[in-house]
């Protein structure tokens, strides 16, 4: 969705255009790790939701993966902010041994499969995340550096099945620049 000017914060009524494929769940999943852009989408969300008269039930996802001394803090955060905005939140940890190599597609995958989890005891049909127009530049460069073909450069994708999770991983801001 083009804008007119890119440092204009994200508006209600643009909001209700980025969120309203949204409104045929009942119930969804944000993903939120206390970064800001997931605390824009967690803040985005909730207004947006008030300004329905009825929209899906949100619940806010903190994944502590605990490679941090401070990522339980962050979730504690999330938590606060989650309450003064009503949405219902929950910290999930990645429990378990983490690998020595590859640890950054681990802690990608057991995001994922906790989130999946989530949203399936939540009867949620959807997992929102904060990708913004800045991930998809970010993610098709680095395909590129890895050598992709014209395949592998194909950008994220606005709605996603996450096939193993029977869930619908739905990216509402990538064509939103993170400086908004």
């Amino acid at each position: 969705m083009p804008v007119a000017d890119d440092a204009a914060p994200v508006s209600a009524a643009e909001a209700k255009t980025l969120f309203a494929p949204l409104v045929r769940h009942s119930a969804v999943v944000l993903a939120v790790s206390g970064g800001p852009d997931s605390t824009a989408l967690l803040l985005l969300m909730a207004r947006w939701q008030r300004g329905l008269k009825r929209g899906p039930k949100l619940l806010a996802i903190t994944i502590d993966h605990g490679l941090r001394r401070t990522s339980a803090a962050e979730a504690r955060s999330v938590k606060v902010l989650a309450g003064r905005l009503g949405v219902p939140h929950r910290t999930m940890r990645w429990e378990g041994k983490k690998p020595a190599s590859g640890l950054q597609q681990a802690a990608r995958d057991a995001r994922y499969r906790l989130l999946a989890a989530a949203a399936r005891s939540a009867n949620a049909s959807a997992i929102v995340t904060a990708h913004t127009l800045d991930d998809q530049a970010e993610t098709v460069l680095l395909r590129l550096s890895r050598g992709s073909g014209l395949s592998g450069l194909s950008a994220m994708a606005r709605e996603s099945p996450l096939r193993r999770h029977g869930i619908i991983l739905v990216r509402p801001l990538l064509d939103v620049p993170k400086a908004r």
